[in-house]
């Protein structure tokens, strides 16, 4: 360093000792004034983080959040009014009589028996075979089971035409009001039935046999009952074959009316 080059410091000015106060108060009050923009600026940055922002970089939570409704509990569901129509489902229906058969024993205490037994007091009643025949043998399963050239005609000709003169012998044996009797209840003797072997009764399919059920009814304060003369099963169900005789005689036939319940009796039928 040069020092000849050196430039002298201007001298200081005297200070009283009032002015020295006055330049401490000033300084004080900077400091002061200093440490206040600080504190502001700081309280307002801490306000723009908690509310995501602030001026142009703030974030508009009212509109990026989507809203949430809780729905309130309910058991209770309301289905809205449609103005299309749907159309019908298209159910196509196996009749059992066309499925293969089965060894299975039936019973005579299911839903499927008891609307047997209704449908066939139904065609009794109203002497109408067609409402009864729900109850009868199907005509498939029949032609499984007969080994004879036309089983179609016999079951047609042969066990439905007959079907049809019991049907109406028994609305007749009810008297002037039939519409004024009503089903008790159906007695059975499970013990009776048998399995019938295919080679028998000209049958290729075996099957079981329940002989003498008996339809117990009231009339009049009375009861009364008559049986049906067979019922054999197919795949597990029982079905009317014979109801007045197994052995026809081209006359309609009530099997064994009885007043009261009656008591069913054992055959060796088909």
């Amino acid at each position: 360093m040069d020092v000849q080059n050196r430039q002298p410091r201007p001298a200081r000015p005297h200070l009283s000792e009032a002015d020295r106060r006055r330049r401490r108060r000033q300084f004080r009050r900077r400091r002061a004034v200093a440490a206040l923009v600080g504190m502001v600026v700081v309280a307002l940055a801490v306000t723009a983080l908690s509310t995501g922002g602030a001026g142009s970089g703030a974030v508009d939570r009212s509109r990026s959040a989507p809203s949430t409704t809780v729905a309130p509990s309910t058991t209770s569901t309301t289905v809205p009014t449609s103005t299309t129509t749907v159309p019908p489902s298209t159910t196509t229906t196996t009749g059992p009589g066309s499925l293969p058969q089965t060894g299975a024993f039936p019973t005579t205490t299911s839903a499927s028996f008891t609307a047997v037994t209704a449908a066939l007091w139904n065609g009794i009643v109203t002497d109408n075979v067609q409402a009864a025949m729900p109850a009868f043998f199907p005509e498939a399963a029949y032609v499984q089971v007969k080994a004879i050239p036309d089983p179609q005609a016999d079951f047609t000709d042969r066990l439905v035409a007959q079907f049809g003169l019991d049907i109406a012998a028994a609305h007749a044996l009810l008297g002037p009001t039939p519409s004024a009797a009503r089903l008790v209840g159906v007695e059975a003797d499970a013990s009776f039935a048998h399995w019938v072997p295919p080679g028998v009764c000209s049958n290729g399919v075996g099957y079981f046999e329940l002989p003498n059920t008996r339809m117990v009814y009231s009339l009049d304060g009375q009861t009364a009952s008559f049986g049906i003369a067979s019922m054999i099963s197919w795949r597990g169900e029982w079905y009317v074959v014979h109801l007045g005789a197994v052995l026809q005689g081209g006359t309609g036939v009530v099997d064994d009316p009885q007043s009261g319940p009656g008591v069913p009796q054992y055959s060796s039928t088909c």
